[in-house]
């Protein structure tokens, strides 16, 4: 069951789906825009609401699982994730939310009762990122900090733009001994060569702060994207409204005005995107290793990603069940069997932080 299908995301999964005949039910809570869509693709549907639990359930045990493409998961993961539990159906998303991550591996032992397995984050947030922290664990098995990052790709779609509004008022997350610290939006700054000379890069929230603990056991993890000193000057200056951005009516405002104001990449865009993914991870003594990889456009890459991700369940035997990042479900070098990845290129060098 591919549920909220006709989203930007969804919608690029599910056309890809119709092309290489992947059988997949589409469901969502809007009939007129499942109808819309199923009848273009010729494949069925389901209208469901989330708060239907028994409907919901039942519906999955019709399926071999579920893609969960409906955000923001902050809301909308938990109903589905415990209706996956109660049917004994896998569980996929495509979240990047920290939160969500730390639902799912909070319910490791009921997923691993019920025996399937909870993966959220099988798009761009996280895969590629995730699959270079686990292979740079493996070289440095000793490292005790993890830096990550990325560049490429301008445009968002109206549910990611959705999703980073309602977190605004979060703030920003680091990984700090093991542990999720709370920092400003903003909080640190450096500078990074993802790949095409370096750049300032500052911290974000990103999915890895949580799935790459797992992932790799370091306690200490950073994401950074490229951003110019005026960005960072906004973001800082958004931590003295920050509060004000999580109240309720605020939240929904901005949320619906960023979706609003966004449309996803065209169709060109997806194609031509390159997208550098860099990673660091350093041990005390400051010996490190470095990690380039190059990937389509992250929507791009988030639909073959989900694809093969749902492609690998089939094969993979019944009862590996429990919470898992998509390194450990699929193996650190999962990103590379994807079309039009590179491979994770490992190089040492001596830390500057």
């Amino acid at each position: 069951m591919l549920y909220g299908a006709y989203g930007y995301t969804g919608a690029l999964i599910a056309r890809k789906a119709a092309e290489t005949g992947r059988p997949l039910l589409l469901a969502g809570r809007r009939k007129e825009a499942l109808t819309e869509l199923a009848g273009a693709l010729n494949l069925p549907w389901r209208c469901l609401a989330l708060e239907d639990t028994g409907q919901l359930i039942n519906t999955l045990k019709e399926c071999g699982g579920v893609l969960h493409c409906a955000g923001p998961f902050k809301r909308t993961a938990k109903p589905m994730i415990e209706a996956c539990i109660a049917a004994h159906r896998p569980y996929l998303d495509i979240t990047g939310e920290i939160e969500v991550f730390e639902l799912a591996h909070d319910l490791d032992y009921m997923a691993g009762a019920a025996g399937i397995p909870l993966c959220p984050g099988i798009g761009f947030d996280v895969v590629p990122t995730d699959c270079v922290a686990s292979v740079l664990k493996s070289a440095l098995p000793s490292a005790s900090n993890l830096t990550l990052g990325f560049d490429g790709g301008k445009h968002i779609s109206p549910g990611t733009a959705r999703t980073m509004a309602a977190s605004m008022g979060d703030g920003g997350f680091i990984r700090r001994n093991g542990s999720l610290v709370r920092v400003p939006l903003g909080w640190d700054t450096r500078q990074i060569d993802f790949g095409a000379g370096e750049k300032m890069a500052v911290t974000i929230p990103w999915g890895d702060v949580a799935t790459a603990y797992y992932s790799t056991g370091i306690g200490n993890v950073q994401v950074y994207v490229p951003a110019s000193p005026g960005t960072v000057r906004r973001m800082r200056r958004l931590n003295l409204v920050r509060p004000l951005l999580g109240i309720g009516p605020v939240r929904r405002f901005l949320e619906n005005r960023a979706a609003a104001n966004t449309r996803g990449p065209s169709e060109e865009e997806l194609a031509s995107t390159r997208v550098h993914v860099w990673g660091e991870v350093c041990t005390e003594f400051k010996e490190c290793i470095t990690a380039t990889l190059e990937t389509p456009n992250g929507y791009a890459l988030t639909r073959d990603s989900a694809l093969m991700a749902m492609q690998r369940l089939d094969s993979q035997p019944a009862g590996q069940g429990g919470y898992f990042t998509p390194s450990q479900l699929f193996g650190p070098r999962f990103v590379e069997s994807l079309p039009g990845v590179g491979s994770i290129q490992l190089h040492r060098r001596s830390s500057t932080s």
